[in-house]
């Protein structure tokens, strides 16, 4: 038995097969090969088309059928999920067809709309029922499109999140999920049904979301005859998981408990920890969203933390400081030349933008400290790395705020967690054992459908065969320097 995950991204779809038996990834591809097209008609706009993921999932569908054959072949796949873009609008028209491009998750447009919604709706009903502001969420993105673009939003059957869209284009039918409603400020979390509140404030028609909420696990829909023919599958393979994209990371990382983290750290990077009880920020620093296994007999909440600045800013000291005449790993053998704390040099890595962390506050990114008879290229490196792993700290304070206790951590072997003095420092300011993990969203959408399709009967048996690449302990005697230097950096950081 095969299970078919898909992990729909901004730049390109991957697709896994996964052997049910032992949890092997026999196939893998994703496509295309550049980045998918963003199209930004106007500064902070951001859309993509509905039918282009549709190609592309037929086109990466192939390859890894292609991959696995002979040994799979489409009646050997038992279940699909999917993974997705969070926050995204789709609108469709009463024949399932896009109305216009999908407004995406980096779109900034509908900051505006959100932001009067938090402060006429006011701030307490915001946070107590959506555990969020409405913000640039897909319930503001449709407030855009309803009073600028009045004539196509009168044509509107439903609304969809890009998994849901997915979903509808390989069965026919439109229905979501409570994690998907939550991700968009769609769900409330205090009456424990759609957000009708929000809805009316904007003025929607409550038939604009789909008329079905499921459970993130479990028979959704089932692959019709059309939908099989594009993608070369079986007719009637049921689709049993579905989930945005960092849920569905956390999935795949294995985290599913109060206390449990997961992150990433690339280009930009994500501390995503589980709650227990429903609770939110108040200063909205962080965004709370139903986790996969939420539901209403057990609560179980992701809390986002989003830095922007973080790979990032390494990419950046490779450019600007090595000129690119050093890799990352010879970087990383540089940085551990210099002692922790940089012998008083801090980094500030906050240049990508604002940081929601730091209330939307754009600080920008900065040297501190540096004394040009004590620093070297060494200290630079080592210096940018403790500076971003400084603010994942800054970050988990919030969750500790929230009663969220972090004592392991779960990551992707990729990216900055490629980096030993990154992984250290992380361990060692925070106290958590770090965990590196071989597993990617696709891989982890498929297992997610086993468990949807009952072959598995819980997230242990799914993910018991997850191979551990390495385990990271907080080095004891060091924890006082780690401590130290993190104490001088969130200093510089309140004086700035």
């Amino acid at each position: 038995m095969y299970l078919l995950g898909y992990d729909l991204g901004s730049s390109s779809v991957k697709a896994a097969i996964v052997d049910a038996a032992t949890g092997e990834c026999v196939a893998s591809s994703f496509y295309p090969k550049e980045e998918m097209k963003i199209d930004a008609v106007k500064a902070g706009w951001a859309e993509q088309d509905p039918n282009e993921w549709w190609e592309n999932i037929k086109i990466v569908t192939a390859q890894v059928l292609t991959k696995a054959a002979p040994k799979v072949t489409k009646e050997d796949i038992k279940a699909i999920g999917i993974s997705w873009q969070m926050h995204g609008l789709v609108c469709v028209d009463e024949k399932l067809n896009p109305l216009r491009k999908a407004i995406i998750w980096c779109d900034s447009r509908a900051v505006p709309y959100g932001e009067r919604a938090f402060r006429e709706l006011g701030e307490v009903k915001c946070l107590t029922h959506l555990l969020n502001s409405p913000g640039n969420f897909t319930a503001s993105k449709l407030a855009w499109v309803k009073q600028n673009e009045p004539e196509l939003y009168s044509k509107i059957w439903k609304i969809m999140l890009p998994g849901d869209y997915v979903a509808m284009r390989m069965s026919g039918k439109v229905n979501t999920t409570i994690e998907g409603l939550s991700e968009g400020m769609l769900w409330d979390f205090k009456t424990n049904q759609p957000a009708w509140f929000l809805m009316d404030y904007f003025g929607f028609d409550h038939s604009l979301l789909p008329d079905e909420i499921l459970p993130n696990f479990g028979i959704q829909n089932i692959l019709n005859a059309e939908a099989a023919g594009e993608l070369g599958l079986k007719e009637g393979t049921p689709i049993t998981y579905r989930a945005g994209d960092q849920p569905n990371n956390a999935l795949s990382l294995n985290v599913f408990n109060p206390g449990e983290i997961a992150s990433t750290a690339g280009t930009s990077g994500v501390v995503y920890g589980v709650g227990g009880e429903v609770n939110y920020d108040p200063h909205s620093r962080v965004n709370t969203f139903a986790h996969v296994n939420h539901s209403a007999e057990q609560t179980r909440l992701g809390v986002l933390l989003c830095i922007n600045g973080t790979g990032c800013l390494n990419s950046w000291t490779r450019r600007n400081i090595a000129h690119n005449q050093l890799g990352y790993a010879e970087m990383n053998s540089l940085a551990a030349q210099a002692p922790i704390g940089c012998d008083g040099l801090s980094v500030l890595p906050f240049g990508n933008g604002a940081e929601r962390m730091l209330g939307n506050k754009e600080v920008g990114a900065s040297f501190h400290g540096l004394n040009f008879n004590i620093h070297t290229n060494a200290h630079m490196f080592r210096a940018s790395q403790e500076g971003i792993v400084f603010s994942f700290k800054a970050g988990i304070e919030i969750f500790e705020e929230m009663d969220i206790r972090v004592k392991t951590i779960h990551a992707g072997h990729a990216n900055m967690f490629l980096s030993p003095i990154f992984c250290e420092t992380l361990a060692g300011v925070t106290g958590a054992t770090i965990e590196l993990l071989d597993t990617d969203g696709a891989t982890g959408a498929a297992k997610g459908a086993g468990m949807g399709v009952g072959i598995y009967k819980d997230n242990k048996e799914a993910f018991g065969s997850l191979k551990r690449i390495k385990l990271i302990e907080p080095d004891n005697a060091k924890a006082q320097q780690y401590r130290d230097a993190y104490h001088r950096w969130k200093n510089l950081l309140q004086k700035v």
